[in-house]
């Protein structure tokens, strides 16, 4: 019975030698990996495209604003959908977070149109001017209840 225990733990030795590498079992230190005298390879940059440069939001405008209800209470979860006045397609999408505020950034020098959506409220829509100067719009909507909705 001992001899079978001292093979299959000799035999264990051997399949994690081999899963190892067989220098572990070897009392050689491994060899140094070979050295070149080839200069250090520069990290790879993409040639920038000719008349694209990257955006940086640095000069965004930002409309930030807090949503209540008809009782002033504030609005957690109501939808914000954004986009510029000459579009159909809205671009930018928000929420109001748990306090009913909410933080939108959008490139300077356009006129908006913010729809703002909550269930069982009618929907509020407000422009805001993003060309002539500043860098910052504040904002509070007071949601309506629906027909049928909130009372």
């Amino acid at each position: 019975m001992r001899i079978a225990w001292k093979s299959a733990v000799a035999g264990l030795a051997v399949i994690l030698a081999l899963v190892f590498g067989y220098g572990a079992l070897s009392q050689e230190p491994p060899a140094p990996p070979p050295t070149t005298s080839m200069p250090a390879a520069e990290p790879a940059v993409p040639p920038a495209k000719p008349g694209k440069e990257k955006y940086h939001h640095a000069n965004d405008f930002v409309i930030r604003g807090t949503v209540f209800n008809e009782k002033g209470l504030s609005l957690p979860g109501a939808q914000l959908r954004i986009r510029r006045s000459s579009e159909k397609k809205f671009r930018w999408e928000s929420y109001t977070a748990s306090l009913g505020d909410f933080a939108v950034r959008v490139p300077q020098g356009y006129e908006y149109e913010i729809v703002v959506h909550a269930k069982g409220f009618t929907n509020q829509t407000r422009m805001v001017d993003a060309k002539n100067g500043g860098d910052e719009e504040r904002m509070v909507f007071r949601m309506e209840p629906g027909a049928g909705g909130k009372k």
